[in-house]
């Protein structure tokens, strides 16, 4: 496998329900392990320990649920960029992910030349998206 650069996120209690989420957006392949498959049958062991899409596009997107006794801080150092010129497919995810969510900047054209837009997704997790002028 080669280097990749992907965000992990921390849920809180609800992270099957955010990775089922993202691959009804993103499509692809989701692998989830629970914390009582790895020995933690007790009170939790239903929970996501860890989970990866993989998406036909080449993103990964990992995330689990925070275990026991462990702080959650909800979008406190993560925010997650899709990037790209193809604007259909890059508008289709906003439209998905802003949807439920909260839009902190509109995804309209700016002044470096490009469309941008910035949301926070309905759980909490913070997405910037930018189309650039596909390069001839």
């Amino acid at each position: 496998m080669a280097t990749r650069l992907n965000p992990y996120i921390s849920f809180n209690g609800n992270a099957r329900e955010a990775l089922e989420f993202y691959k009804e957006i993103f499509g692809g392949t989701l692998a989830l392990s629970t914390f009582g498959e790895f020995g933690n049958p007790g009170e939790g062991g239903d929970k996501i320990m860890h989970g990866m899409l993989e998406t036909d596009q080449g993103y990964t997107l990992m995330g689990a649920d925070t275990p026991p006794g462990m702080p959650y801080n909800p979008g406190d150092n993560i925010t997650v960029s899709l990037s790209g010129d193809d604007g259909d497919v890059l508008r289709g995810y906003w439209e998905q992910l802003s949807g439920t969510g909260t839009v902190s900047v509109p995804l309209e054209k700016q002044m470096w030349g490009d469309e941008f837009g910035s949301c926070t997704d309905k759980f909490g997790i913070s997405w910037l998206v930018n189309i650039g002028v596909p390069q001839s």
